[in-house]
């Protein structure tokens, strides 16, 4: 029974994990049109995040749990030609996020799926521990 729980603390971490990937993609995706309000303000800047294994030694085995959430540096800002905008250069340019609607999306779907698949993992061990009980009775 030992067994059982544990993996259910291991799908717990697991979907701990990507809840936390999809509220930082969902962050992404929100602010991806927003502008800064000023010349020369940087805008909204992507974030991303990144996991780690760490030993449980209560159950022995090794969890993932969530290291860091950092800013995307690596990737330019989008100029966007719009002359109007109060943070427009003097060549009418903003500075929009680094944000690519279409690699979030991937990102999301990634995420959802393992998401389910511990969730899956997770439903049916509980089904097995609810099983073995009826048996034991």
């Amino acid at each position: 029974m030992a067994d059982l729980l544990s993996t259910m603390k291991i799908s717990g971490a697991g979907m701990r994990a990507q809840s936390e990937r999809v509220r930082v993609i969902a962050q992404n995706m929100a602010n991806a049109d927003t502008a800064p309000t000023k010349p020369g303000e940087l805008p909204y800047t992507r974030k991303t995040i990144s996991f780690k294994n760490h030993m449980d030694r209560d159950i022995g085995a090794e969890m993932v749990s969530v290291d860091k959430i950092s800013q995307d540096k690596s990737s330019d800002y989008v100029k966007k030609y719009m002359p109007g905008h109060p943070a427009a250069d003097a060549d009418g340019y903003v500075m929009m996020p680094n944000v690519v609607s279409l690699i979030e999306v991937m990102d999301m779907r990634e995420a959802s799926k393992s998401y389910e698949a511990n969730m899956g993992m997770y439903t049916q061990t509980r089904d097995m521990a609810s099983k073995t009980i009826d048996i034991l009775r």
